[in-house]
């Protein structure tokens, strides 16, 4: 009886740098309780993703993972399988490890991106700009061309691909694309006085200014969009709908 119970008890967990903060610890744990499920989450703070591999072999009952910066890329040539739509986007936020231990790659972030943005989008919505070019960017960018938003990125270098530096853009660059979407860490905490360099003046209440960022739940970005009437979107929801898609995938 114990065995069977033991075998039903199953371990989750983040990879990534500096997570003590996470978001997906808490949701689990309080997701757990509420359902009484035996499962526990925990953080797997990680110098290099390499260590991975000790962690798939001296985890017992490890079930799935989480991804966050700055493994999302790093993680692909560890994995064994990628779903379809990881491929295309080219970074992976789940992992399902399977009772062979097979480790097959999934993306959520563009599940949950594209379902909370989506009940704010009205007619002039047409183009965005994507501050940053991480693996996150890189969902973000999917969810944009499925949803037939024109997007360009920014950067703080050249690099191919990216369109703008922050350097480059102008008041007017700023009006013709109401849509800008933080995929940087500036601004979360504890560096809550810090945010992206854009020309908030341009910013009208036409325009979302979407924030990756949950902590805080206000960051300085989107206090900049609120004082001009824009309309300001938090990465909490985000996060939520991309965990309960993690969570099936898991339980597959």
């Amino acid at each position: 009886m114990d065995n069977a119970q033991d075998k039903s008890k199953y371990k989750f967990g983040l990879v990534g740098r500096d997570i003590s903060y996470s978001f997906s610890r808490g949701y689990f744990a309080d997701k757990f309780e509420n359902e009484g499920l035996p499962h526990t989450y925990v953080n797997f703070d990680l110098q290099s993703i390499e260590e991975l591999d000790d962690i798939i072999k001296n985890t017992p009952n490890l079930k799935g993972l989480n991804v966050t910066i700055p493994y999302k890329e790093d993680v692909i040539p560890m994995l064994d399988e990628l779903n379809k739509r990881a491929r295309k986007i080219g970074a992976v936020n789940t992992i399902r490890i399977t009772r062979y231990q097979k480790l097959i790659g999934y993306n959520t972030d563009y599940y949950g991106f594209k379902n909370s943005l989506k009940p704010h989008l009205k007619k002039h919505h047409k183009r965005a700009l994507i501050l940053g070019t991480g693996g996150a960017s890189k969902a973000i960018a999917h969810a944009l061309k499925k949803l037939k938003i024109q997007y360009d990125y920014v950067s703080r270098s050249e690099k191919e691909g990216v369109k703008f530096l922050y350097s480059d853009l102008t008041d007017d660059i700023i009006s013709s694309y109401t849509i800008i979407i933080n995929c940087t860490p500036i601004g979360t905490f504890p560096n809550v006085n810090e945010c992206p360099d854009i020309p908030y003046e341009a910013i009208t209440k036409k325009h979302i200014l979407y924030d990756l960022i949950y902590n805080p739940e206000q960051t300085k970005f989107l206090s900049c969009g609120d004082i001009k009437g824009a309309t300001t979107i938090n990465g909490l929801e985000m996060l939520k709908l991309q965990a309960e898609k993690s969570w099936e995938i898991w339980n597959k």
